[in-house]
């Protein structure tokens, strides 16, 4: 049992070392293959906790291995663009000068309702106000607004702020979510006619439509491949 107790310590202590030595960059940012290292040290730490059998200098070999790894690979990721883009990948634009990339979206296998998510955590309920929405490496999402979107306090402008509402998303890759219209008290009538005075016969040619809290709505066609 203390000899258990003594290993457990031991790794510990070692592990938390060798996570420090990694860097704050490592724990805040992870990487794809920082993670990949991440759960080796996992597993080669518990190894020796487990089976008393095997030598303890074993775990510290194998977890300053994977460290020495980790600061090479490191390094030459700092040093070279190239090897950064194989090892970390490159960030990928879902949203281009407001218009949502289809394609990439596809490529990426992330669908609308995801998309929206991310931008509500971000603060931005309104699509529209976004110019660009960027998925980094580390698989955050970066957003810019539209010049006359970004953010300003209240008392920057000494007024009152409205009340802008959640927009609501009545149509997703054409299909119209009735659910939503009855939300908004809006009947399907009503959107097919908003749609035809934008110029759209056909809900299946858009991407995504929302309405905001003036009833007024928003839309995006489908790219024709």
């Amino acid at each position: 049992m203390v000899i258990i107790f003594i290993r457990t310590l031991l790794l510990y202590l070692f592990v938390l070392l060798s996570l420090r030595m990694m860097g704050k960059g490592t724990l805040s940012e992870m990487q794809p293959f920082e993670l990949v290292i991440i759960f080796m040290i996992a597993e080669l730490a518990s190894l020796p906790m487990e089976d008393t059998a095997i030598p303890l200098i074993n775990g510290f070999i194998s977890i300053a291995a994977l460290l020495i790894i980790q600061v090479i690979i490191s390094y030459i990721s700092l040093k070279s663009e190239k090897a950064r883009s194989i090892l970390s990948g490159k960030p990928s634009i879902l949203i281009n000068k407001g218009i949502v990339n289809e394609k990439e979206l596809r490529r990426l296998r992330i669908n609308i309702n995801d998309l929206v998510e991310q931008l509500r955590l971000k603060d931005y309920h309104n699509m529209a106000d976004v110019e660009f929405a960027i998925l980094e490496t580390n698989g955050d999402l970066s957003v810019i607004p539209k010049s006359n979107k970004k953010p300003v306090t209240i008392e920057d402008i000494n007024k009152k702020g409205s009340y802008d509402g959640i927009p609501v998303f009545v149509i997703i890759d054409g299909h119209i979510n009735k659910e939503n219209l009855e939300k908004i008290n809006c009947t399907k009538d009503w959107l097919l006619s908003q749609l035809k005075s934008k110029g759209v016969k056909n809900p299946k040619d858009i991407l995504y439509c929302y309405v905001d809290t003036n009833k007024e709505i928003y839309i995006q066609k489908k790219v024709k491949v």
